[in-house]
């Protein structure tokens, strides 16, 4: 960085200012220097997943509620995702663990909350499903999806496929 000290017409106190500037690094090409790049988040790791996911070989759907995705697999290969998805909360958990898809149901509506779930999944019990649903808000347990996702799920799950919720 370069100091000058000069002597104006006004007097001593314009060339302090000037040096105190500088020293700053105020209207100096060489003291200002561009804000280094955010960096972007780490993308999750599963140890012992397939393709990416938490879940094994042998899942058809696989959920990660903590991250809140999910994914459609075939074989260990993933076929579609990790789409973002909405979950239960402490009062209305999903379900951990492995299932199947029992029943599919392309309009439904909750006899429990009266609230339509189309494009439903179901696959564990208490009528937990994957279906079509708002995101800003939890679910009662289900994993609600946005509608070109929750289509996706319902033409791709067939009744006794896997599903892994993690």
């Amino acid at each position: 960085m370069r100091r000058r000290v000069r002597m104006m017409t006004l007097g001593a106190v314009t060339a302090l200012v000037v040096t105190v500037t500088a020293d700053l690094g105020f209207g100096t090409a060489s003291a200002q220097q561009p804000a280094p790049p955010l960096a972007a988040p780490a993308p999750a790791t599963y140890p012992g997943g397939v393709g990416g996911t938490p879940c094994t070989a042998t899942a058809r759907a696989c959920v990660d509620v903590a991250g809140r995705l999910a994914w459609l697999m075939d074989g260990g290969r993933v076929v579609r995702g990790p789409v973002q998805v909405q979950t239960g909360d402490d009062e209305d958990p999903t379900p951990l663990g492995t299932f199947a898809v029992q029943w599919k149901a392309e309009q439904y509506t909750s006899r429990e909350y009266l609230v339509q779930m189309p494009y439903s999944v179901f696959f564990a019990p208490g009528g937990v499903a994957f279906h079509q649903g708002r995101q800003d808000t939890p679910s009662a347990g289900c994993v609600k999806l946005v509608l070109e996702d929750a289509q996706a799920f319902f033409g791709y799950l067939q009744v006794g496929d896997e599903v892994q919720v993690t």
